[in-house]
């Protein structure tokens, strides 16, 4: 094996995994050279570029022995990596990006690259923005979920469970009254979550622009369930400068959120209450964290979709 190589781990990852694995997360940080150098070995690949991060993980520029054009992304193995590695199983490339190799020991997986500078978010007009994400999101969630997969019938029974004392630390009423509403809505669901294969963060930020297809979908969570659980991400897309921006962010999120439910052939009323379903999710994970009140974002959200005329 090759000496390791310098690897620079920007000061925001080195930050979050510190702060979200303590000891685990610095220790792995630190074998990162050694790792990287092991599958330069192993894969005949070289560097091709410096290192970039997402939230939680490592991305590395690479070219196959042949010039392929590729990327290691190096992130501690949790559950969600290893879904992950069955959604980009199963889905095969087909709207999203390409699984060429795979570390079972690491995690580490070297897929195909696209132009990680160019994101949906570049699209100036939101409406071919979000149409563009909702013909990618269809292809997606048209594809069966494998058994293997968690299934969002256990993620809303868990929320469920945890309402009672979440609720009671937000201060306002108002906003204890919003989230026992979302999560009765969940409760007449919960019994038919869905089968679909779900992405469970399809926004603009994680849709980039390939050589195979115009625009790829990258940094899959899967779940099993029903795709109006899925739809928040893209409803919240760049929520300040294009939505809030607007002057009208009710209307804007009425119009993503007829064409999203037209293009994947929903039902609107399951895929309001999913949607509420999953800012219930956001507001816990928020309580969690030690948040008072629900985000004015997700109220409005909420308010859009239910306040129709």
């Amino acid at each position: 094996m090759s000496t390791p190589q310098p690897v620079e781990v920007p000061q925001a990852l080195a930050a979050s995994y510190a702060r979200s694995f303590g000891d685990e997360g610095r220790a792995w940080l630190a074998g990162l050279p050694a790792l990287v150098a092991d599958l330069l070995d192993r894969w005949e690949l070289v560097r091709d570029g410096a290192a970039t991060a997402g939230e939680a993980s490592l991305v590395l520029p690479v070219l196959g022995r042949d010039g392929t054009r590729a990327v290691l992304k190096l992130q501690l193995r949790r559950a969600e990596t290893e879904a992950a590695l069955i959604g980009l199983r199963t889905w095969d490339g087909a709207g999203v990006v390409r699984l060429l190799d795979h570390d079972p020991g690491s995690g580490t997986m070297l897929l195909e690259r696209l132009d990680g500078a160019r994101t949906l978010t570049s699209v100036e007009d939101d409406h071919t923005a979000i149409q563009t994400l909702a013909e990618l999101h269809a292809r997606l969630v048209a594809v069966p979920a494998p058994p293997e997969l968690r299934s969002l019938g256990d993620v809303a029974a868990a929320m469920l469970e945890q309402v009672p004392r979440s609720v009671t630390r937000l201060v306002d009423p108002t906003d204890r009254q919003v989230l026992l509403g979302w999560a009765a809505v969940v409760a007449e669901l919960v019994d038919e979550p869905g089968d679909r294969m779900l992405h469970w963060d399809l926004h603009y930020g994680n849709v980039l622009a390939g050589e195979r297809e115009p625009w790829l979908a990258i940094d899959p969570e899967p779940l099993a369930g029903d795709p109006g659980f899925d739809l928040w991400p893209a409803l919240d897309s760049r929520w300040a400068d294009v939505v809030v921006a607007s002057g009208d962010p009710r209307r804007v999120v009425r119009r993503r959120f007829d064409l999203l439910t037209e293009v994947l052939g929903l039902d609107r009323f399951r895929a309001t209450g999913w949607t509420l379903g999953r800012l219930l999710q956001n507001a816990l994970w928020d309580v969690e964290d030690g948040a008072t009140a629900l985000a004015p974002a997700s109220v409005v959200m909420a308010d859009a979709l239910l306040d129709r005329d």
